[in-house]
């Protein structure tokens, strides 16, 4: 069989969901097949690429399907069928395409992944984000870590965090960051039919966008709350959008309640990512004093010139930039975080700088950037 054939697909992508979950990991991911196919449709011999989706239906709205994406749905139902049939599947498409690569884009697929791929002598790259990998890891996924041909990583925090925990070679981790849409998030005015909407007019705003999962806490929307009494004796308009759904809104509303800034605190709900822009350019302030694996909503608030407040212990000193970009404060802190919240509303720091925030933002973190850094990774390595 001449080559070209039996490399009909470059490269094998494996997922556990990317369409049917919100999530930074997600997000992620979509950025990577984004990139791909951008990287590969100037190429005369275009390679393909095959993605399995172990959780996704083929119902999702998939806005990849093209000649060099092909997309395999395995959601079944129970559970233990769908990762069979997952199973099966991968060793099909490692036997009779022979990938040059199989990229791996959760811990949880990494042993299976490992086992598959070595025999047939294939090599693999783990995709890693944040808190998955953030704890002493069972041997056997420490194991696929080790053997696997290179880590692809978000930031610096968990590269360092997971092969310190883990014992891993950290000179096998290569970063690639999250990336911002310039053309969707950008600078502007506060947008009056929001002002009008969330009774918004006059205040001075902060906003945060998070899940509102209990699992979630630490993105640390009740320590920004419980920082409200003390940032109203400076700024007695402050107010504080929360942007987001999820089973620990009863919690964070009742914190509120009890601090008596309940009439401060409004819970808009979900927002679509095309209305996104426009509910961060009505803020003054965007607060997340988090543990994030990075925090691609730092970058979409700074993309659209929002000073920014981040947690100091964690992937947000990527987006950042070590602080140059937004304030990091101790994370549980309420103390600080108010402290910091009353710095940028004052705005006297170049950090509040809209303009400055964006330019130096897109110069670091704009999807070209990550296409270029993926270049010679996605491009084909032989020809038909």
């Amino acid at each position: 069989m001449p080559k070209s054939e039996m490399r009909s697909t470059n490269h094998l992508f494996c997922f556990l969901e990317i369409f049917s979950s919100e999530g930074g990991i997600q997000s992620y991911a979509r950025d990577i097949l984004k990139a791909y196919l951008c990287i590969t449709a100037g190429t005369n011999s275009a390679p393909q690429a095959e993605i399995l989706l172990l959780r996704d239906s083929p119902d999702c709205q998939n806005p990849f399907e093209s000649k060099n994406l092909k997309f395999s749905y395995i959601k079944t139902h129970p559970a233990w069928l769908g990762r069979l049939k997952f199973a099966a599947k991968l060793l099909t498409c490692l036997l009779q395409k022979r990938p040059e690569r199989v990229f791996c884009g959760h811990i949880k697929l990494a042993p299976l992944i490992k086992t598959l791929c070595q025999p047939l002598g294939i090599p693999y790259t783990i995709l890693t984000y944040g808190k998955e990998v953030w704890e002493l890891l069972e041997p056997k996924y420490q194991t696929a870590m080790r053997q696997a041909d290179r880590i692809w990583t978000i930031s610096r925090y968990t590269r360092d965090c997971t092969s310190e925990i883990n014992q891993l070679n950290p000179e096998k981790f290569q970063i690639v960051p999250c990336t911002v849409d310039k053309n969707i998030f950008t600078t502007g005015p506060k947008p009056l039919h929001l002002l009008q909407k969330y009774d918004l007019v006059g205040a001075k705003i902060l906003n945060t966008v998070a899940r509102l999962r209990s699992s979630d806490f630490y993105k640390g929307i009740d320590v920004t709350i419980q920082a409200l009494p003390e940032i109203a004796k400076s700024f007695p308009n402050v107010k504080y959008l929360v942007i987001g759904r999820g089973d620990d809104r009863p919690r964070l509303a009742k914190i509120a309640q009890d601090l008596g800034v309940a009439q401060r605190v409004i819970f808009a709900g979900f927002v679509p990512t095309e209305d996104l822009a426009a509910h961060y350019q009505l803020a003054d302030a965007y607060v997340m004093p988090s543990q994030e694996g990075f925090g691609i909503a730092y970058l979409e608030a700074l993309a659209c010139g929002v000073p920014v407040l981040a947690g100091d212990a964690d992937g947000s000193a990527d987006p950042l930039q070590d602080g140059k970009l937004g304030w990091r404060v101790p994370n549980r802190d309420a103390a600080a975080v108010a402290v910091a919240c009353v710095e940028i509303l004052r705005g006297q720091d170049q950090r509040c700088d809209r303009a400055w925030l964006r330019e130096q933002t897109l110069a670091r973190f704009s999807f070209e950037s990550l296409c270029q850094s993926l270049q010679g990774i996605f491009q084909p390595s032989h020809s038909d």
